[in-house]
């Protein structure tokens, strides 16, 4: 919203000075401009799913996404994680601050009543002019008592305060949509993190395989040499080719021990109570056969980073109204009632009391156009927080095509990176059969043999990137948090 407009608004608003004054109570006649949410566009559907993997249903379990993969230790992970990982537990004590500066706002609408007492022994200078009360003579010292009671009330005439309020409340909504946040990102980076764990593991378990197997065939080929069969460069060909898969075995366990660790982390758990159901065999997570995505115009209401980017949004718009409220005339109503006395024992006679009473209104004149320039402040922090949200959504919106075309393409890549093993399998086989018949030399083998674990190792590789592929399909999704979890 332009400066103009505001003026033209304020202006309006002072002419309606009456009319405030008569709805006073109520909840209307609150200065300055009313949150709208903004229109975006929507995409009618999802451009980048092009196969059968993806569906435009509402995902049932979206909250509760890593249970698609049907993992115990994953499970029992999250579990952890929410009960202990550091950055959800200041998360949630951000929510309680905002909370509390919620009702620290909410708190000027109500009169504050305070109680005051004291005892002075006083002495007056003999050589000043004129008596006072509680000296007989000048110089003389005399006590003073007094206990009372003294009231404020602000009247919230222009809404200034409410304003206030509905901006502080708005923040702690978005304080919870940031908490939801944290807790998205939390969830995917775990699910990511112990995914590429199962997929290394797997990965390793392969390695070793063909080294299992490599050696099988040194052995062979060590005897046939013996025997005359072979030239010495088939022994060293088959000594070079399992040197060079051993070679991949301390990168892979390097990995497996920084998920471990990254794992132990994001749980908050000492690495011994996690370490065993880490390294305890079990299968690689499976796909689901089907992944509701649901539709785009649902990602608004879904997506942690819009709801905060929105609340705060309503709350700059608030604060515009705040910024205004200061150039109308502020009314209060004060008020005091006390006792007073030179002696303690006449103090709550009825002589002793005093009281007051009356409105009080203070309006400024001038500032040196310091409300004015807090109006332009406030201006551009909106005109900020609806930028920050149009970006949120489009970001979000790119966030998800992004994630379903990146699991797509290597859902492409792992079918023909399976069709690949099938082949160099019967390859190696074929191979295997030909050189014991001796009808091939023994390079025909170790080509084959290294095309076999390549495409493996390969294949495992896909299938890793495939599964972290999906955590973010269902993190740009939003998914990890309900309602619910963020009240």
């Amino acid at each position: 919203m332009a400066i103009d407009t505001l003026i033209s608004a304020l202006n309006r608003k002072r002419l309606s000075l009456v009319s405030c004054f008569a709805l006073f109570g109520l909840t209307a006649c609150a200065v300055g401009p009313s949150y709208e949410r903004p229109e975006v566009a929507t995409p009618a559907d999802w451009s980048a799913p092009e196969g059968n993997t993806f569906s435009n249903e509402t995902p049932a379990n979206l909250s509760r996404w890593w249970t698609v993969f049907s993992d115990p230790v994953l499970n029992s992970l999250v579990e952890k994680a929410l009960r202990s990982n550091h950055d959800l537990r200041i998360a949630v004590s951000r929510v309680s601050e905002v909370r509390a500066r919620y009702g620290i706002s909410f708190s000027a609408l109500w009169p504050s009543i305070g109680a005051a007492g004291a005892y002075e022994r006083t002495k007056l200078s003999e050589n000043l002019g004129g008596r006072t009360a509680g000296a007989t003579s000048q110089g003389q010292a005399f006590n003073s008592y007094q206990a009372g009671f003294d009231a404020a009330w602000e009247i919230d005439v222009f809404g200034g305060t409410r304003r206030e309020i509905e901006a502080a409340w708005s923040e702690f909504e978005a304080s919870q949509a940031q908490f939801a946040g944290t807790l998205v990102s939390l969830l995917a980076e775990l699910g990511h993190n112990y995914l590429e764990l199962r997929g290394l593991q797997h990965e390793l378990k392969i390695a070793n395989k063909n080294i299992g197997a490599q050696e099988q065939v040194l052995k062979i080929t060590k005897a046939r040499f013996d025997a005359g069969l072979v030239s010495e460069l088939d022994v060293t060909q088959a000594e070079a080719q399992l040197a060079s898969t051993r070679a991949a075995i301390p990168d892979k366990e390097a990995a497996i021990k920084s998920s471990i660790f990254r794992i132990a982390f994001l749980t908050a758990q000492p690495i011994e109570l996690v370490l065993p159901e880490l390294i305890a065999d079990a299968p690689a997570p499976k796909l689901p056969t089907s992944i509701p995505v649901g539709l785009p115009s649902e990602l608004l209401r879904r997506r942690p980073d819009i709801i905060a980017a929105e609340r705060s949004l309503e709350a700059a718009t608030a604060n515009v109204g705040v910024a205004i409220s200061d150039w109308f005339p502020k009314f209060s109503l004060t008020g005091s009632f006390g006792v007073s006395s030179e002696k303690s024992g006449s103090l709550f006679d009825g002589n002793s009391s005093a009281w007051s009473f009356g409105p009080r209104v203070q309006w400024p004149i001038f500032d040196a156009g310091r409300i004015r320039a807090n109006i332009r402040v406030q201006n551009a922090r909106a005109e900020q927080a609806l930028a920050g949200y149009e970006r949120a959504v489009q970001s979000a919106f790119a966030d998800v095509e992004t994630a379903l075309t990146s699991f797509e393409k290597q859902q492409e890549r792992y079918q023909a990176l399976s069709q690949a093993v099938d082949a160099t399998q019967r390859s190696y086989a074929l191979a295997q059969e030909l050189y014991t018949k001796g009808l091939t030399d023994f390079v025909r083998v170790l080509e084959a043999e290294r095309s076999l674990f390549q495409a493996e190792d390969q294949l495992s590789q896909s299938g890793r990137v495939l599964l972290t592929n999906l955590v973010a399909v269902y993190k740009a999704l939003g998914g990890g948090w309900t309602e619910e979890q963020s009240a």
